[in-house]
């Protein structure tokens, strides 16, 4: 669904992303997890077709974000750390708008909304401009969004946080059934616990660099990584 090929990113001369491999399957949820500043958002970025490259390939449902970007962005959904969403419309012109450019039908967009609305409790507050919501409302309508269009990938950015209990329980519902249904979910994040408790798989990178991948059992058994750890868990 998602491969990652040798990418490598610098910013002038920080090494941002060193030489990353990394490939996401169907049916698979896959946790990024690193400190702040490790990488993780720039890859993401890169991933997604936001960020340009230095080198390396990223193919999306077998297609290259260099040279068929469209196709990619067809096929995936992202949501940032800290959703940029147009706050003079109101919420369900939002997602309205969202809906038009991957040509959603009235009637399954209808649908959709209505069901993820209630299941987040925004269904109030559709009607009022984006620029009154909290964070929390804001990142729940990115993610109603994201899961418009049905897209085979989902890519999201630190998605819980901001998110509250009830939210973030609905959220990784989502994640579970999107993925069981053949699609797949890349994620970063810093928090052990929510990748012990969702992922299938884990990649953790450090310093720019993926250091370890693999079910968080077999990752959390390798003792080299205790210093990594102990560096989450200070920031969690």
């Amino acid at each position: 669904m998602l491969t990652i090929n040798h990418l490598t990113k610098r910013y002038g001369d920080k090494l941002a992303v060193d030489d990353l491999s990394l490939h996401i399957a169907p049916g698979e949820i896959v946790g990024f997890i690193g400190h702040n500043g490790a990488g993780k958002t720039t890859t993401l970025k890169c991933a997604v077709g936001i960020q340009s490259f230095d080198q390396g390939e990223i193919t999306v449902d077998g297609h290259s974000i260099k040279t068929d970007p469209l196709s990619c962005k067809r096929a995936l959904a992202y949501i940032p750390d800290d959703p940029a969403l147009y706050e003079y419309m109101t919420g369900r012109r939002y997602l309205d708008f969202i809906a038009d450019i991957f040509r959603v039908s009235a009637e399954a967009r209808n649908a959709k909304i209505a069901e993820l609305a209630e299941r987040f409790g925004l269904t109030d507050d559709l009607g009022q401009p984006i620029a009154g919501y909290s964070h929390g409302m804001k990142q729940k309508l990115a993610v109603i969004s994201a899961w418009l269009h049905s897209p085979r990938l989902i890519v999201m950015d630190e998605p819980f946080v901001g998110l509250d209990p009830r939210a973030s329980h609905e959220l990784k519902l989502m994640m579970r059934a999107h993925c069981d249904a053949g699609g797949a979910i890349f994620f970063s994040t810093h928090v052990l616990e929510v990748a012990e408790k969702l992922c299938d798989q884990v990649a953790i990178i450090r310093r720019g660099k993926l250091i370890r991948a693999g079910s968080m059992d077999a990752v959390r058994g390798d003792a080299s990584l205790e210093e990594v750890f102990l560096e989450l868990e200070a920031e969690a």
